[in-house]
């Protein structure tokens, strides 16, 4: 009963959802989330963990991304903030971003492997286009010189220009004596915190909870 044009229609609106289908499932596949199925409908607020739900759906809209800041997460271990930064990570792949998720010992290893094989500028520049990385575990051990280095030069790529999202059971106020040196630790930081989001998680391990 339906005309040519409303058949035609339907069947372009169709293509298109396969094809913004198709393009959500590769840059779900290509950010390696760890936490593939966190996402930020299923956000814990029960009281204490110091999240608040307009933030969260702030956060969700992609909006700070596209505006190029960044999001700081930070708490103990266990309170859901690797979780909470793959939902970030997951909801922008669904917006038709690319997003990148990997811990800082094992980003420090890429890095030096890079080095090692004449890639390091070819990863820098693939990391550059990147609209998200994740980078978890921020603050578990001390940098040496060159990750200091390497460090500095993926974040000076994405000042203003890309965003980044950093988890850490340090407090914010520690990452600079963290970092070392004094003169990579401002020039870092300079990078990250001015234009950042910053969510302090706080509460019981969320683990021990679930394993109660």
């Amino acid at each position: 009963a339906l005309s040519f044009e409303e058949r035609f229609a339907q069947l372009i609106d169709r293509e298109i959802l396969l094809r913004d289908g198709k393009r959500i499932d590769r840059l779900l596949k290509a950010a390696r989330i760890k936490a593939a199925a966190a996402c930020l409908e299923d956000v814990d607020y029960r009281a204490g963990r110091g999240l608040e739900r307009s933030q969260i759906a702030a956060l969700g809209t992609g909006q700070w991304i596209r505006h190029h800041q960044n999001c700081l997460i930070t708490g103990p271990t266990g309170c859901g903030k690797t979780w909470l930064a793959c939902a970030l990570a997951n909801a922008a792949c669904r917006q038709g971003l690319a997003a990148y998720y990997v811990r800082l010992p094992r980003l420090f290893e890429e890095l030096r492997i890079a080095h090692a094989d004449g890639s390091f500028s070819r990863r820098l520049m693939q990391l550059a286009r990147m609209d998200l990385i994740v980078i978890d575990d921020w603050g578990l051990a001390a940098p040496s010189a060159q990750e200091r280095s390497d460090l500095l030069e993926l974040l000076d790529d994405r000042v203003g220009t890309r965003s980044t999202v950093i988890t850490s059971q340090l407090p914010i106020e520690h990452w600079h004596t963290y970092l070392g040196d004094p003169t990579f630790a401002d020039a870092i930081l300079d990078r990250v915190v001015h234009a950042a989001h910053k969510l302090a998680l706080k509460g019981e391990s969320m683990r021990r909870k679930e394993k109660a």
